[in-house]
């Protein structure tokens, strides 16, 4: 007889592995496209330049664009030989399996509604923690991308002034580079919106963690619940960070809407 609680660490355990094991892909799949696109600008511009420019001028460039290429496709090798992880196909096949017998136990013999609820609260410790990564990870996205959209005005107008000529020099083309960073950065701030989502997942945290802390010290709502009333206060507990949740998700798909299609909510305030 498989025991309950024991299938809930495994399938936690197996959760975890496998995030991390996507999360190796997803960055070896980004070298791998560093690595692709330094190679085709490296190609492209030693072709373009074959016959305008000195071989110093050109081979610099074209240098570092294969320095670039080179060390992304060895960090990929040596990730891949020390990590050794499992396949993605055989993790996402055994965390199915455990679903599924998790899926057969709950039909066959359902736990308690206390043990869901107890269950329930311990895992609000992980859900704080998981929106308080996302809110730090996009925390740490938006203010990399202003840092770079100041720095890039800053310097393009500094190399504008510079430029005196109009025959390619390194000005021009370092403030082209420049100019299409800034585009870029600009475009990502505006589309994904990092500050907002941030703002939003902090938000969510602390609600849920306030909601913890007063189920637990038995404060604010919970007050009214004495000795021998703890499923009562579980259920309440229970329902508010689902409400909290559920508002979570509200705004996620706000942001996630077009500009044009999105309904009003409130703006983080301006840091």
């Amino acid at each position: 007889m498989i025991n309950w609680g024991q299938l809930q660490i495994d399938t936690a355990r197996l959760e975890r592995k496998l995030a991390r094991a996507r999360s190796a892909v997803r960055k070896r799949r980004m070298a791998i496209s560093v690595a692709g696109l330094a190679l085709v600008v490296g190609i492209g511009w030693t072709v373009w330049n074959w016959q305008r420019s000195s071989l110093l001028f050109l081979l610099g460039p074209a240098i570092l664009c294969a320095s670039v290429s080179g060390l992304c496709i060895a960090c990929v090798v040596v990730d891949a030989r020390l990590r050794k992880p499992e396949p993605l196909a055989k993790l996402e096949d055994d965390l199915e399996v455990l679903h599924l017998t998790e899926r057969i136990m709950n039909a066959a013999v359902p736990p308690s509604l206390t043990l869901r609820r107890n269950v329930y609260r311990e895992d609000v410790a992980s859900l704080v923690e998981q929106y308080e990564a996302d809110s730090r990870r996009y925390r740490s996205i938006h203010n990399r991308l202003q840092t770079l959209i100041m720095i890039g005005s800053a310097s393009t107008t500094t190399i504008a002034a510079l430029d005196t000529g109009k025959e390619l020099t390194w000005q021009s083309v370092t403030l082209t580079a420049i100019s299409f960073a800034i585009t870029v950065a600009a475009m990502f701030t505006g589309y994904y919106k990092f500050r907002e989502r941030s703002y939003f997942l902090q938000q969510t945290a602390d609600a849920i963690e306030e909601e913890a802390n007063a189920v637990r010290l038995g404060i604010g709502p919970y007050s009214e619940y004495g000795p021998g009333q703890e499923d009562e206060a579980l259920k309440k507990f229970t329902q508010r960070v689902e409400d909290h949740r559920n508002e979570q998700r509200r705004r996620q798909q706000q942001l996630d809407q077009p500009a044009d299609q999105a309904a009003p909510f409130s703006q983080p305030p301006a840091p």
